[in-house]
């Protein structure tokens, strides 16, 4: 067996300690929580700017004339400004808040779609997308008459180049893919797929929901016309996402949703929109989640992030060393690009079975089709057990996972 690098620039046991949720016990045992790509657990920062601001600066935001909402505001906005800086977007106005990953394709897809497809136009996605990056294509193609196309993905779970080259044509107006596949982890080559699809005129949505804990993004060099993603999966609160877009598209889309902030005068005769980011921002905001993700994002830029992903890296090589080292694991998505997660059955158990008996011992794994159902039915699996690492994850878990592995299999076998 190959040794694996067990990284020693990345202090992980400092970094545990920053997560009050890892130091407990479940079902009797210690908590190993290996399901990040379902959520990221939060630092003890995130968690007390969302308490300090319900404590001291409750208020909505914009337009105040009194202290609190002032001080509501400039941590509101503040958070939008770290989140254009840590994407490198031209602009804090082309970012904006939705509720999460969901709402920010749902946006795309109704307010850009409702305005640019017409019958007979194709959506490309890939094969292995998460439901929310296929059905709401799905809903405004039934409305306008464009077609949902799959981009073919082999059994590796890795997106077929010379397929998706060979789709492309002038009736190609998006491509809505994944940045890193949910299920299987699979860094997608998006750049490419970016140059190839604009070279016929096409618009490119990335969903970056389980990219951004990982590696940095950088917008302008990708050059993508949307990139989403969600707050907790990047160590902050949930109910929180965020859409960037290109600023021109931006301004040519009409609102998604009617109501305060989104507006700029209101008449029965006549109503006018707010400039960017706002337009597309009606009603009161997770002001407190906004402040939470600038926190985590914070919290992030503190860390050595190289490191981290390094030993996120080497957590999953070893994972995957031992998985194969064991008799009756399958490991499906072996794609050579990959983030830190490890799908895999276990010969003769159904995937829920095996993720209560791990729960049993402490063991969080997420089971199921990882709503990603096209590309497991493609592989003619129910699902798969998922372990997804985080780099708050140590070697000893991964060791307590495969003993927990075995003696599951003494129940299921």
């Amino acid at each position: 067996m190959k040794s694996v690098d067990r990284n020693n620039r990345f202090d992980v046991e400092k970094v545990r300690a920053d997560f009050p949720i890892l130091h407990q016990q479940v079902n009797g045992q210690p908590l190993v929580y290996l399901d990040n790509a379902a959520t990221t657990q939060k630092p003890n920062c995130v968690i007390d700017a969302i308490a300090d601001y319900y404590r001291q600066d409750n208020s909505n935001v914009h337009r105040g004339a009194h202290t609190l909402a002032d001080r509501a505001t400039v941590k509101f906005e503040a958070a939008r400004d770290k989140v254009a800086q840590f994407l490198n977007s031209p602009s804090s106005k082309q970012i904006i808040w939705t509720r999460g990953t969901t709402e920010s394709i749902n946006l795309v897809a109704a307010c850009w779609g409702k305005m640019h497809l017409q019958p007979g136009d194709r959506i490309l996605v890939s094969a292995m997308e998460h439901h929310s990056n296929i059905v709401p294509w799905q809903l405004i193609a039934e409305k306008t008459g464009a077609i949902v196309e799959a981009i073919p993905v082999d059994v590796t779970g890795t997106i077929n180049l010379p397929a998706f080259d060979a789709m492309l044509d002038a009736k190609v107006k998006m491509v809505a893919i994944g940045h890193v596949s949910n299920a299987m982890g699979s860094i997608n080559p998006i750049e490419k797929i970016i140059t190839m699809a604009h070279a016929v005129d096409a618009k490119v949505l990335i969903d970056g929901a389980q990219a951004v804990s990982h590696f940095a993004v950088d917008l302008q060099k990708l050059d993508c016309d949307f990139y989403v993603f969600s707050a907790h999966k990047l160590f902050g609160p949930t109910g929180l996402g965020v859409l960037y877009g290109k600023q021109n598209l931006l301004e040519s889309m009409p609102p998604y949703q009617g109501g305060g902030e989104m507006i700029e005068s209101v008449s029965f005769v006549k109503t006018t929109f707010n400039q960017l980011p706002y337009k597309f921002e009606a009603g009161t905001p997770d002001i407190a989640g906004a402040i939470g993700l600038g926190a985590a994002i914070d919290y992030l830029n503190q860390l050595d992030r190289e490191a981290a992903a390094q030993h996120e890296m080497a957590l999953l090589h070893y994972a995957e060393e031992k998985a194969r080292a064991t008799a009756g694991i399958k490991l499906v998505g072996t794609s050579e690009k990959k983030t830190s997660v490890m799908s895999f059955l276990i010969e003769g158990a159904h995937p829920a079975d095996v993720g209560v008996l791990l729960d049993k011992q402490g063991i969080a794994v997420r089971t199921g089709n990882h709503c990603a159902q096209p590309i497991m039915d493609q592989f003619g699996i129910p699902g798969t057990v998922r372990a997804s690492f985080s780099f708050y994850n140590t070697f000893e878990e991964v060791d307590r996972l495969f003993a927990a592995i075995e003696k599951a299999k003494t129940f299921l076998l």
